[in-house]
């Protein structure tokens, strides 16, 4: 264990940076705080870079063998915290190689932009038995401070697929005999759609702007859910989860 007392440190300098999206590209990491998160990365397929503890946590958990961990005064592990009151324990992870979005039943962000809808559709994703999520560009980061605690741990155990172009990546899918559907006030209503193949991939579009016509292309299947009362829409976090359990409801539970 390696004792960093210096805010001028080159590695705490570094570790300070991860709270900014351009310090996460830069370095291909990204910091989760709390024993929760930290266990989570450990038993994840996400490369966890270094361990950083305050001077008065205790117990470690168990480790891998040859991490470096690092002590730190209180002020200087406060430092490279974004939480006020951070737990004394937190672990730099490598976003280089995350698990690529795999499996029959995934979500398809298009350009959402919140921090807390991108982490909150990656828990209920996990919740309802989803693999994965692809990520258009223009999305917020899931790998942002604010995302990471919104997904209480679910980001670990999803598959995370950043592909340059989203309707090609869906045209990919499509021909691979997915069925992609497209969340969108103008389709047909979601409780009468047509049957729905057994992989399949769900698109969530922009909280203003809905899904851009390019991805709408794509689609084999556009879905509207009911506005019974007077709002014209929903929150895309809300309207996500209300679709994902309902599509998965007639599936075997594990």
């Amino acid at each position: 264990m390696e004792s960093l007392t210096s805010l001028k440190n080159p590695k705490v300098l570094a570790w300070r940076s991860l709270k900014e999206r351009r310090g996460r590209e830069e370095q291909g990491a990204f910091l989760v705080e709390g024993i929760k998160m930290v266990r989570e990365a450990l038993s994840s397929a996400f490369p966890v870079e270094a361990l950083l503890i305050r001077e008065d946590f205790s117990p470690l958990p168990p480790l891998p063998p040859g991490l470096p961990v690092y002590q730190l005064p209180e002020h200087v592990f406060q430092s490279v915290c974004d939480t006020r009151t951070p737990q004394g324990i937190a672990a730099v992870i490598s976003s280089r190689t995350p698990p690529p979005a795999r499996g029959p039943l995934l979500v398809a962000l298009d350009q959402v932009q919140d921090p807390g809808n991108v982490g909150t559709i990656l828990r209920t994703a996990d919740a309802a038995g989803f693999q994965g999520v692809i990520f258009s560009p223009g999305c917020a980061d899931p790998f942002s401070p604010k995302t990471l605690r919104s997904t209480m741990g679910s980001v670990f155990r999803m598959g995370l697929s950043f592909p340059a172009s989203l309707p090609e990546a869906l045209r990919s899918f499509r021909e691979k005999g997915f069925d992609i559907l497209s969340s969108q006030l103008d389709g047909d209503p979601f409780y009468q759609r047509p049957p729905v193949a057994s992989s399949f991939i769900l698109i969530v579009g922009n909280e203003g702007n809905g899904i851009s016509p390019a991805v709408q292309a794509e689609a084999t299947h556009r879905l509207r859910l009911p506005m019974r009362g007077g709002a014209e829409s929903l929150n895309a976090a809300v309207a996500a989860g209300i679709m994902m359990y309902d599509l998965t409801r007639t599936f075997p539970s594990p």
